[in-house]
């Protein structure tokens, strides 16, 4: 995907993590791809949130807590970002892959 908004990133990545399969999942990047966040959707329903920047953690969260956490992480990762990049990972092989750097 392209660049898109932070402000609708965050609506943007829910209405697309409710139509994954299990083991699919989203990667939403910085600008210069140097920080992100991998959202992979589990086959019990919840969520792996694993954060890559300011703060590593990795994260298991319901559906239920996915929007705030999810939230509170793109603040954290993405403080000062007007734009961020949204990739779809068909499986889990490919998280971490590396991008290009600017």
């Amino acid at each position: 995907m392209a660049l898109i908004n932070l402000e609708s990133a965050l609506r943007r990545a829910l209405d697309t993590l409710k139509k994954f399969n299990e083991g699919c999942g989203l990667e939403i990047l910085s600008y210069k791809r140097n920080r992100g966040i991998t959202v992979l959707k589990l086959s019990s329903g919840n969520f792996r949130l694993v954060e890559r920047g300011y703060l590593d953690q990795e994260v298991e969260v319901s559906e239920k807590q996915l929007s705030r956490q999810l939230k509170s992480m793109m603040k954290r990762e993405f403080p000062r970002s007007r734009k961020v990049r949204m990739y779809c990972l068909n499986d889990p092989s490919q998280v971490g892959i590396e991008r290009k750097r600017l």
